[in-house]
């Protein structure tokens, strides 16, 4: 069975999963607590096919409990009721963050905050394991929230302040026996070999640790694959990949076709597909995971930055809905590099508000993409500009019926932010730059003279 840990902060938890049949932890990343961790959680929990965690319990150096060690506990509690089933078990911890990143400078790698949080997770995690590799069946023996069983402590980070105590008493006992002479200078000799007997055994438990560890990180290339969706991507590029590295084409129309949970969704018109709501990323998932467990993920990367954003507010003071203002996006995305994406937005505005069409290409060809894919039926570009679709801004004005691909972060925002200037056409130059004009005749001057060839691409 696999054994989620949890190295749960304010800012952010780390995350960590064992199998109990290799008994080695291994981080896996992070999740930022922004109102969206429970989800996030769940998540993880679902690939994994587990509702066993182990979360660790912070204390002083001292042993006792803090203000930190009450809010993992009511972490825990609310864990509890997102996961009415999940089975929760506190481990004992003290300066893992330290260890954590003490672990990540000696592989000379470059890391982040979310990095050490991820590595502490699977210090507790892997001390958990551990702690009860001795009995085969502990495993599944899970104390509950409410039982008063004493967790176990974290070697790595407990061992030093054992030894250090440890010479520390050596000391104090070396010392008074040598003021009363009631000892032999032989018992000293023992307790310091003692000592560097525990200090030896320690670095060499720590070095097998970080071995076993490296050869664990290196068999995970095999148990995790990237999929990656990019901005501007249609839903018919990402269902392209899916069927390239292995998904059935079956499973994948199904997963597409499903109802998802986000709020964002409800406001679509009915009929309306996924795309423009994939936010383009790159995720790393589990072997396994289906393709609705893909969807939902680069689901909730578009439900972050639409909450982080604000950006259905700020669509509203352009007088577009949340659907409006992403397919704009989606078309803003498709026509201009990000630093001209605002002025474009301001483009397309300024037509919308006046009541002129569009006149997008890029809608027109993504109207293709529906009807004529292999563009079997519309094999010139007169013909194409005149294909009968919802999608057709140069046939229909206002906006087109949904989106055209899959907008990324400067193109949503563009729209939310459009430049604060006022012309009514651009088109991009065989040199790829971007030309503006404000009247009709600037704009065939434009394109005459420097889209002679671009200009006549075919759609």
């Amino acid at each position: 069975m696999k054994i989620i840990g949890l190295d749960v902060g304010e800012k952010r938890i780390g995350v960590a999963r064992v199998d109990s049949d290799t008994r080695i932890a291994v981080p896996v990343g992070y999740i930022l607590v922004d109102g969206t961790e429970w989800k996030e959680i769940v998540r993880v929990a679902r690939l994994n096919s587990t509702n066993f965690f182990v979360l660790g319990l912070p204390r002083s150096n001292e042993g006792n409990e803090t203000k930190q060690t009450e809010f993992v506990r009511k972490f825990a509690r609310e864990l509890l009721q997102q996961i009415p089933d999940a089975k929760v078990r506190f481990q004992d911890e003290s300066l893992t963050s330290v260890e954590a990143e003490r672990r990540l400078k000696t592989r000379k790698k470059k890391y982040e905050k979310g990095d050490i949080d991820a590595e502490a997770a699977s210090i507790i995690l892997q001390d958990f394991v551990e702690s009860f590799s001795k009995n085969n069946a502990a495993v599944q023996n899970v104390v509950s929230l409410n039982e008063s069983v004493k967790p176990q402590s974290l070697p790595l980070a407990v061992t030093k302040k054992t030894t250090d105590k440890i010479v520390l008493e050596s000391k104090k006992v070396s010392h008074k026996l040598r003021n009363t002479l009631i000892i032999s200078p032989i018992i000293l000799i023992l307790v310091l070999a003692g000592v560097t007997a525990v200090l030896k055994y320690r670095d060499h438990v720590r070095a097998e640790r970080e071995a076993e560890y490296r050869r664990q990180e290196a068999a995970m290339v095999a148990e995790v694959f990237d999929f990656t969706i990019r901005p501007g991507e249609t839903i018919f590029d990402v269902k392209k990949d899916l069927r390239n590295i292995g998904y059935d084409e079956a499973e994948i129309e199904a997963a597409f076709s499903a109802q998802y949970d986000y709020e964002f969704l409800k406001e679509r018109p009915a009929g309306a597909t996924l795309e423009g709501y994939l936010y383009g990323d790159t995720h790393e998932f589990y072997k396994g995971a289906t393709v609705r467990d893909i969807i939902n993920t680069f689901l909730d990367g578009m439900n972050k930055v639409l909450q982080n954003y604000d950006l259905k507010n700020k669509y509203a003071t352009k007088g577009l809905t949340l659907y409006e203002g992403i397919t704009l996006a989606s078309i803003v995305q498709k026509e201009a590099a990000p630093l001209d994406q605002p002025t474009v937005a301001q483009v397309f505005l300024k037509r919308l508000a006046l009541g002129i069409s569009l006149g997008s290409d890029v809608t027109v060809s993504y109207a293709l993409d529906v009807v004529d894919p292999e563009r079997i039926i519309y094999t010139d570009n007169m013909a194409a500009l005149a294909v009968d679709s919802c999608y057709n801004t140069r046939l229909y004005a206002g906006l087109p019926c949904g989106p055209i691909a899959n907008p990324g972060l400067t193109a949503l925002l563009a729209v939310a932010e459009p430049s604060d200037s006022d012309y009514l056409y651009f088109l991009t130059g065989d040199d790829g730059l971007m030309y503006y004009s404000s009247t009709e005749s600037e704009h065939l001057y434009n394109k005459d003279t420097y889209c002679k060839v671009l200009c006549n691409v075919s759609l």
